[in-house]
Formats: structure tokens, sequence, C-alpha cells
């Protein structure tokens, strides 16, 4: 009997790894929309993906279907709303994942650790574990600050480029948290300089008065992520900085290596 037309779609022809090749395509589009700000034309999308344009309107109907795509009304496509509750799910699932690593961190360090991840132009936090001090620092997983005024913020924006940085600060505005706080683009651009150069960044009383934080960045994780240790200024001193920086370096470093054995060869 000859094979039907059907057997040989994509929704039922394997990839070279065993995978179904038209969701390996879906996602690869996702990924490319949100690359490009999470809204692209069809055009852009073959252009980017080499894949031809039918096969492209095909997928991207099932997922406008499925509510992971809509379609604007200038005929562009955007990441849909139903994209935000996985997204809500694996930032849970990521802070669960670290947990283990910023527990180390309080015990090698003696500070409240955190991880937290820049969500647009917001630092979400998604995990923490606190110092076992009677005086600690506590900040609320779920939290959303400005970048300018944090460790994490500066430490997750050392790695854009200095257009997109200020394109980001033109949105957030940079008001003052304390009187320490960067308040100008040039001034904040300096401090990821420093970070860049000294491999780590600093919130010296920028976000409250008498707190220090140390943060670095997470390298290799799927999405921009940091973790930090904060404590009040009296005990994160220069000399402290010192031997708490090498640890929160090498912590990032098995925090990025368990992360990448999550993710698909």
């Amino acid at each position: 009997m000859p094979t039907s037309s059907a057997s040989t779609t994509d929704s039922a022809r394997s990839s070279a790894n065993g995978g179904v090749q038209s969701l390996e395509r879906a996602f690869d589009l996702l990924e490319r929309m949100a690359d490009a700000g999470g809204e692209v034309g069809l055009s852009e999308l073959s252009a980017s993906s080499g894949l031809p344009l039918p096969t492209i309107h095909r997928l991207m109907r099932t997922l406008v279907s499925c509510g992971y795509v809509r379609q604007q009304p200038n005929r562009r496509y955007a990441l849909g709303p139903r994209l935000i509750r996985l997204g809500e799910s694996a930032s849970r699932l990521l802070g669960t994942w670290a947990r283990p690593y910023l527990a180390r961190l309080v015990e090698e360090t003696g500070e409240t650790a955190n991880m937290a991840l820049l969500d647009g132009d917001e630092i979400v936090y998604v995990a923490q574990v606190p110092s076992k001090h009677s005086m600690r620092m506590f900040t609320e997983v779920g939290r959303r600050v400005l970048p300018h005024s944090t460790g994490v913020g500066k430490a997750l924006l050392a790695g854009f480029p200095p257009e997109e940085v200020r394109a980001l600060l033109a949105r957030t505005g940079m008001p003052a948290a304390t009187e320490k706080t960067i308040t100008t683009p040039d001034g904040f651009l300096a401090a990821l300089e420093d970070v860049r150069s000294q491999g780590y960044a600093i919130d010296d009383n920028e976000q409250e008065i008498g707190v220090r934080c140390l943060a670095v960045s997470v390298p290799g994780s799927p999405t921009a992520a940091a973790i930090s240790i904060s404590g009040p200024a009296g005990r994160v001193t220069e000399e402290a900085t010192e031997k708490i920086v090498p640890v929160l370096q090498q912590i990032a470093g098995e925090l990025s290596e368990a992360l990448a054995s999550q993710s698909p060869a």
C-alpha cells in the first residue's frame, strides 16, 4: 500500500536527533521572535531561519491558534499571552534549582544570598536564602526593582552594548533610591566598565543606606541571571569583599554548569 502524503509532512517527520521537526522549528521561531524584541514579520523570520514562507506561515498559524503567538493589526506577529504563564513557571523553577547554590553561598560568606533575573526592563528576585545573622537583609522573592540602583542590575547590564543600556535607562528613568544612587547614564555606564574590569558589581548604599551588595552574572544562563550577597556595610567591608568575590564567582560558575546540564546538547 502506498504511503499517504500526510506521513511525509512536517508534523510527522523526525529530525536528525530523533525529535519532531515541526516542534523544533516552532520553538526556534519563538526564540527568534524573542531575540527580535517580540514582534516580527513572516519575511524577517524566513530570512533569519532559512525556512520557506509557506512553512513559517503554517507554523505561525498553529502557534496563533494555541495562544502562543498573536497576529497584530499590521499583519506582523507578536509573542502571545500564554507564554507568560510558562515564563513565570520557568522562573520559579530556575529559582528552585539555584537554592542549593545560594545556601552554600550563605554558608561560606555568612550573608544573605539572592538570585535575580532581568525581566523586561526590571530586575526580579526569584530565589533567596537568608543569613543566619540576627541583623540581615531581606529582599522578597518576586520583588521588582530598577536595575540602575542594584548590584545584580549592574552585573546583568555589564554584558549589554552601551546603546541598549542607554535605551533601557531612557525608558525606566533613574530615580534616586538613596543619595548614593547613580542617576546619570554616563555615570552608570562608567560603573559598568568597572564591573567588566573587576569581574563583579557593587551596590554601595545605592538601594538602601547601610547595605552593601556584591553580585556576579551567571554565565551561560538560559535567561540573563545574576547571584549576589547583601549585608550591613559594617560586615561587607573592602576586606570582606576580597574574600567573598571569589566564592561568588566560583558558585556562579557551578550554577552555570548545572543549568547547562538541563539544556539540550
